[in-house]
């Protein structure tokens, strides 16, 4: 899963306590447990019943598990409307997929727009179709109002976020913790001390998926709202601040004192730059007590990957809220969200659906998943772990900062191979150039943001 950024109201400083205090329970996070269907009804308005012989096309980037389950949401909701509902692989970056698909004249129905930012451009170009009375209800019933302000341009609603997730933590092999005799590190410098405990116990200590640069623009994100704090971390997202900001120039050099030691990353930065995502996750929790890497960073999503290998979450594969690197600890989050592309009754009906507590309980149950559905029972996901982390969220209500890199313009902050991308990639290969880094970013952030405003 990647994530998405847009331009979001400045938060008070001192409103992000709640979160942090929401959020601190999960250093305690012990065993893992099941719980039941929490047995929610639908809060707000069900979806038409009568859709039968519709016809709904669903793009999405999702691939592997997430898809999988995906879809059975989708069956889900075809059982229960009659509509037949047939899923769209699409590509990143997805705006441009679109694009392409409009210019033909065949856009899918609705799309899951994974950036802020793309629902803003998509938005622009007045591709997105608003939600009708019935969506709008169940948003109203279900989400706190910082996630439907999310799904908004210019005061008009157009999306619905199914998907969320919490991109401050970091999962660890309890095997090789327990061998190293390592604990769960609260700040940086406690981090870093963990990983040298954990590399002189013979286990390269931290697994990073450098070959999608999405996750390297979280590590930063964590790192600069902890020490810059939120006020700066909304400006730096809406490109007030430059990139050559001596704010950004600190975040960078902390992120070396571990990017600069090869010997703390799984396979060196080399190593880092040619190892995917999924793979960072799952050659964490693969070879016992011997993996490739101790230690993972990213979102509740991790358990989706985790899930398919041998590690049982809550007992092989904890978790702990990602270092303070500053006075604080960051909250950043994520989402994808629901819009419709064309305004049909079947497109409308399927986004009230994804706005209710029902669908959200189908993929919590399979695991890999965090709602901000503030309906949703708790017991629907599937362990201690996710489960906590769930209501850690939605006790954060509004209190919390999005995904930096998804609030930009999608050429910056979400394309493969460009921008912020492309410029963390090659500061992890060479963490020793801050400045001419600062400086990459600045010029590409300038650029795409100079193309967003000419709309």
């Amino acid at each position: 899963m990647r994530t998405t950024l847009r331009p979001r109201k400045a938060r008070k400083a001192r409103k992000a306590a709640a979160t942090l205090t929401a959020l601190a329970a999960l250093t305690a996070l012990a065993g893992c447990g099941s719980g039941d269907d929490g047995g929610d009804t639908t809060k707000g308005p069900t979806p038409d019943l009568s859709l039968k012989g519709e016809k709904i096309e669903v793009a999405a980037v999702w691939t592997g598990p997430e898809q999988e389950n995906f879809i059975k949401v989708l069956k889900e909701f075809e059982k229960r409307t009659g509509a037949t509902v047939t899923f769209v692989p699409a590509q990143d970056p997805i705006v441009n997929f679109l694009g392409t698909k409009i210019a033909g004249g065949s856009p899918p129905d609705v799309a899951m727009l994974p950036q802020v930012g793309a629902i803003q451009q998509a938005a622009a170009q007045k591709w997105l179709k608003p939600v009708g009375p019935e969506v709008k209800a169940a948003l109203a019933a279900n989400y706190s109002r910082g996630w439907q302000d999310l799904g908004a341009v210019d005061g008009t609603q157009y999306g619905v976020y199914f998907k969320a997730a919490n991109k401050s933590l970091v999962w660890y092999n309890t095997a090789v913790f327990d061998n190293a005799g390592a604990t769960e590190p609260k700040t940086w410098q406690d981090f870093l001390a963990t990983a040298e405990t954990v590399s002189a116990s013979g286990v390269t200590p931290v697994s990073v998926g450098g070959a999608d640069g999405w996750t390297l623009t979280d590590w930063f994100e964590n790192v600069y709202l902890s020490q810059a704090g939120p006020a700066r971390y909304d400006q730096l997202a809406k490109h007030e601040i430059k990139w050559t900001d001596p704010s950004v120039a600190a975040a960078l050099k902390t992120l070396a004192e571990l990017f600069g030691k090869p010997s703390l990353i799984a396979g060196g930065s080399a190593g880092a730059l040619q190892t995917e995502y999924p793979a960072s996750v799952t050659q964490t929790f693969t070879g016992g007590d011997q993996p490739k890497g101790a230690m993972v960073f990213e979102g509740d999503f991790a358990a989706v990957n985790i899930a398919q290998t041998k590690a049982e979450i809550g007992k092989d594969a904890k978790v702990f809220p990602f270092p303070k690197a500053g006075d604080t600890s960051p909250v950043v989050t994520a989402g994808d969200a629901a819009v419709a592309l064309k305004d049909t009754k079947g497109a409308q009906a399927l986004l009230a659906f994804l706005a209710s507590p029902d669908a959200a309980r189908i993929w919590a149950a399979e695991g890999g998943f965090l709602s901000p559905n503030k309906s949703l029972d708790p017991a629907a996901y599937p362990n201690d772990v996710q489960r906590e982390i769930a209501k850690a969220l939605i006790g954060a209500g509004d209190d919390f900062r999005f995904d930096m890199s998804d609030q930009m313009p999608q050429s910056f902050g979400g394309t493969p191979g460009k921008g912020e991308w492309k410029a963390l990639q090659d500061f992890l290969k060479n963490p020793k150039d801050i400045a001419g880094t600062q400086a990459r970013l600045e010029a590409d952030a300038a650029k795409a943001y100079k193309a967003s405003s000419k709309g």
